[in-house]
C-alpha cells in the first residue's frame, strides 16, 4: 500500500456549497460536504488535514482565459446584461447565469491552484480538491457546467511557476476537452482522457486523431469507449494505454481528474462501471505516480451527477487510494442518519461499495469489449509511431 509521506491534505471552502448553478441542475454542490462529513465520520479525514484555498491572484485565471470573457463574466455575475452572454456559453441550460459567479469559481480555481502549489513546493505528498475537475470550460466561453478551468490554471502554475512537467489523467465520463485544447501545443503537459465516446455523449470530442499539434504532438492521448463499458474492458483499456503513456513523457507530477460520473447509476452518461472499477483505477493512477512522480498526485472531483448514493462513496474510495487509509466494513451509521434527516427524499446509502456481481451483465459486453480493445490497440500503435517520429521515446513498450 502507498505511503505518502508528508501527508495528504483536503483543500475545502465551505463558500463553494454556493456554487449552485441553479436549484433543479444536476449539478449539486452539497456531494462535497456529503463526501467531507463521510470521510470524518468514517475517521480517516483528520480536521488538520483540511486545508482553505490560499489566496489567489485574479490575473491567474488570465493564463488560460481570454480577458473580455473574464469582463462578461463578472459583469454578468453582478447582475449586469451582456448581449453577447449566450454566445459565450452563459444564460443556457447548462450554465444559468447566477450572482457571484465569478467569485465562486474563482474560489473552486484557487483551490486546485492550492493543492498543486502544496505539491510543487513539497508541503503535501498528495493534495485533493474536490470541488475541481471543471475540465470543460474554454478560453472565451464556458461549457458543460464549468466556467473557468480549474485545471488549466494549476498546470500552467505548475509549468510556469516550477517548471514541471504534468500528465493529466482524466477519468471522467466525458471528454476532458477544454483541458486539451487550452493545452493542446505545450510539450510540457500530457493530456489522457478515458471517456465515453463523443459519437454519443457531450462534447463531441476525444477522438483517438485528437493527439496534439506543434510541440504537443503526440502528447493528447484519447480513449474514446462504447456506452455501457463495465469495469473489465475500463481497466483493460487503461493497461492498454495510460501506463505506457505516462512512462514514455516521465511527469513530474500527476494531475487526477476523478469525475464520478463512469458509474452506471449515473444519469447523464452511458458508461457501466461499479465502485469496485472505479477504486482499481484510482489505485492503477496511485501505482503509476509511485513509479514515476515520488508519488506526487494533484486531485480533483468533476462530474457526478448521482450526487448523493455514487458521488460520496466514489470519492472516499479516492481518499482511499491518495491516502493509503483502509475505509472501514461498515458504512458509518451517523452519517447516514445526519444526511437522512437533511435529506430526507434522497437515496443515502447503506453500504461502501458495489461491484460487477451486483448487477446484471449488459446484453452486448463481449461486443462492446471488442470494440474497446480495437480502439485502446489502435490508439497506443499510432502513439507510439508519432512518439517514435517526435523523439519522445526511441522505443516504447507497453506494461
Amino acid at each position: 500500500m502507498s505511503s505518502p509521506g508528508p501527508g495528504v491534505l483536503l483543500v475545502h471552502d465551505q463558500r463553494t456549497a454556493r456554487f449552485e448553478l441553479a436549484p433543479d441542475h444536476p449539478f449539486k454542490p452539497v456531494r462535497m460536504e456529503l463526501t467531507r462529513s463521510l470521510l470524518e465520520h468514517a475517521g480517516v479525514l483528520a480536521p488538520s488535514e483540511v486545508v482553505p484555498p490560499a489566496d489567489f491572484e485574479e490575473a491567474e485565471l488570465l493564463t488560460v482565459h481570454d480577458p473580455e470573457y473574464m469582463a462578461d463574466v463578472a459583469a454578468l455575475s453582478r447582475g449586469e446584461t451582456v448581449a453577447r452572454a449566450r454566445q459565450r456559453g452563459l444564460g443556457t441550460a447548462d450554465n444559468p447565469v447566477f450572482r457571484g459567479m465569478h467569485e465562486l469559481v474563482s474560489l473552486v480555481c484557487a483551490g486546485t491552484a492550492t493543492a498543486m502549489e502544496l505539491v510543487a513546493t513539497g508541503k503535501a505528498h498528495r493534495a485533493v480538491n474536490l470541488g475541481g475537475g471543471l475540465h470543460h470550460a474554454l478560453r472565451d466561453r464556458a461549457s458543460g457546467f464549468c466556467i473557468y478551468n480549474d485545471l488549466a490554471v494549476a498546470i500552467r502554475r505548475a509549468v510556469d511557476r516550477h517548471g514541471l512537467r504534468v500528465a493529466y489523467v482524466d477519468l471522467d465520463a466525458h471528454h476532458g476537452d477544454g483541458v486539451q485544447w487550452l493545452l493542446y501545443e505545450d510539450p510540457n503537459v500530457l493530456k489522457v482522457s478515458l471517456h465515453e465516446s463523443g459519437h454519443y455523449l457531450f462534447p463531441g470530442t476525444g477522438h483517438p486523431y485528437e493527439t496534439g499539434k506543434g510541440a504537443g504532438r503526440g502528447l493528447s492521448v484519447n480513449v474514446p469507449l462504447e456506452p455501457f463499458t463495465e469495469d473489465a474492458s475500463y481497466l483493460e483499456a487503461f493497461d492498454v494505454v495510460v501506463p505506457t503513456a505516462l512512462r514514455a513523457f516521465k511527469p513530474d507530477v500527476i494531475l487526477l481528474q476523478a469525475g464520478a460520473d463512469p458509474h452506471r447509476y449515473d444519469p447523464l452518461a452511458d458508461l457501466s462501471l461499479t465502485l469496485t472499477g472505479m477504486r482499481a483505477a484510482y489505485d492503477r493512477v496511485v501505482a503509476l505516480s509511485d513509479e514515476l512522480t515520488g508519488g506526487r498526485i494533484v486531485a480533483t472531483g468533476g462530474g457526478g451527477y448521482d450526487p448523493y448514493r455514487t458521488v460520496p462513496r466514489a470519492w472516499a474510495q479516492l481518499w482511499s487510494a491518495l491516502t493509503g487509509r483502509e475505509l472501514p466494513a461498515e458504512l458509518p451509521g451517523a452519517w447516514q442518519a445526519q444526511w437522512r434527516s437533511r435529506l430526507p427524499e434522497a437515496p443515502i446509502p447503506d453500504r461502501w461499495t458495489d461491484g460487477p456481481s451486483d448487477f446484471k451483465p449488459h446484453p452486448k459486453r463481449e461486443q462492446v469489449a471488442r470494440r474497446n480493445r480495437v480502439v485502446a490497440g489502435r490508439t497506443a500503435e499510432a502513439l507510439q509511431a508519432i512518439w517514435r517520429d517526435t523523439g519522445l521515446v526511441s522505443e516504447v513498450t507497453s506494461s
